[in-house]
């Protein structure tokens, strides 16, 4: 493993990152300390939206994947052509706003 010295980042990238899992994984907090800190390090609105937009382009095409599964061992084999179909079967998608998560 890295020094730590060695493997530190910086303030905004850390946030970035904090705030895209908080996100994500529908934490409880939802990041918004981190939303915070990222406006107090001057990041630009531009590039948190696109954090924002990506993170939860994640969480709902997990949930969508998620749901898919449990679709596919609950219905019919005739239905599940048409689950399969809802998550695309793409490994990565591009955000409704056209942002690359990949």
């Amino acid at each position: 493993m890295a020094n730590t010295a060695d493997s530190v980042l910086p303030a905004s990238v850390l946030a970035m990152v904090s705030l895209a899992a908080n996100i994500a994984a529908n934490h409880p907090k939802k990041g918004l300390c981190q939303l915070e800190r990222l406006r107090s390090l001057g990041i630009a609105e531009a590039q948190i939206d696109m954090v924002v937009d990506i993170a939860r382009h994640l969480r709902d095409e997990a949930a969508l994947i998620t749901d898919s599964e449990f679709n596919a061992a609950y219905v019919s084999a005739a239905n599940l052509a048409d689950t399969t179909a809802a998550t695309g079967g793409a490994c990565c998608t591009p955000t409704a706003r056209g942002n690359a998560c990949c």
